[in-house]
């Protein structure tokens, strides 16, 4: 079996007073431990990576790999400059890991040429899997279908996240049975395990966690029925985390569950008055 099947969370990075809150992210991996996660995923999109320095990155993968077995832990690896990059790919590499999760380099929007040369060049430098992570509506690019196909025939590319709003793309990569697919669209999340995705990266099992797993373990057993009873649970809590700009309801939750604080980093901002009287609604509070 691989080792991305189930729900593996993008954990949040818990901020106070501007800096990061280590008993916080401490208290949070650990519930989400109880719930039965797969894995955990540090210094994604989710856990504000663009707004943490390298050694912040470093510092939460870290205290991370305390707290979490190695295998259960993947690392987010993002940037546009190549050559900073690997440096830092070189940096994690020296502490164990399940992983690392590689979008395309933003803002520039290489070639397709380009973007099979980037994941080649992160790939061949890798000790540990590789994760493609596609997310076109933050990278600015879109991976063609036969560019896709080309990216995870590598040897060490062994999942990808897919954000890609592509159902052709999403189809063929299963159907070349070259890599697990792991759903990164919350809302997506019961069709493409229907389909044959083997597990979700979710921001939105940070609240209703045991949910999200019983979802993924229904499928698995062929609980249609029940799936969809699940799925349709999740619905309103997945519908209103994505109202505001990620992780912002998403922190909101988890403060009125007393786990962390609401904090981010600007430019980033706290989720509205409505949105938290929405949730707290939607949390029977």
């Amino acid at each position: 079996m691989s080792s991305f099947q189930g729900i593996w969370v993008p954990v949040v990075t818990p901020f106070h007073d501007g800096a990061i809150d280590f008993n916080g992210l401490r208290r949070l991996v650990s519930h989400l431990l109880e719930k039965h996660v797969a894995g955990i995923m540090v210094c994604t999109t989710t856990g504000e990576a663009a707004s943490l320095s390298r050694l912040e990155q470093l510092a939460v993968l870290d205290a991370v790999l305390q707290w979490v077995p190695a295998h259960r832990v993947v690392m987010g690896l993002s940037g546009n400059n190549q050559i900073e990059l690997l440096q830092f790919q070189g940096d994690i590499l020296k502490r164990p890991l399940a992983g690392l999760l590689v979008p395309a380099p933003s803002y520039i929007r290489p070639s397709q040429a380009g973007l099979e040369a980037f994941f080649r060049t992160v790939a061949d430098a890798s000790s540990v899997p590789i994760i493609v992570y596609d997310i076109p509506y933050r990278t600015g690019v879109t991976f063609e279908q036969a560019t896709l196909l080309n990216i995870v025939a590598h040897e060490r590319i062994v999942a990808i996240k897919d954000c890609g709003g592509n159902l052709g793309n999403t189809l063929a990569v299963l159907a070349s049975g070259e890599v697990d697919v792991l759903c990164g669209e919350d809302i997506q999340i019961f069709n493409a395990l229907c389909l044959g995705a083997s597990g979700a990266i979710a921001a939105s099992a940070h609240v209703h966690t045991e949910q999200f797993v019983a979802l993924w373990q229904q499928i698995q057993g062929n609980q249609l029925a029940d799936a969809r009873v699940t799925f349709g649970r999740l619905l309103p809590l997945i519908n209103t985390l994505f109202m505001e700009p990620n992780p912002a309801p998403v922190k909101a939750a988890l403060a009125l569950e007393g786990l962390i604080g609401s904090e981010l980093r600007a430019p980033m901002q706290r989720a509205s008055e409505a949105l938290l009287a929405r949730l707290q609604g939607v949390l029977g509070r």
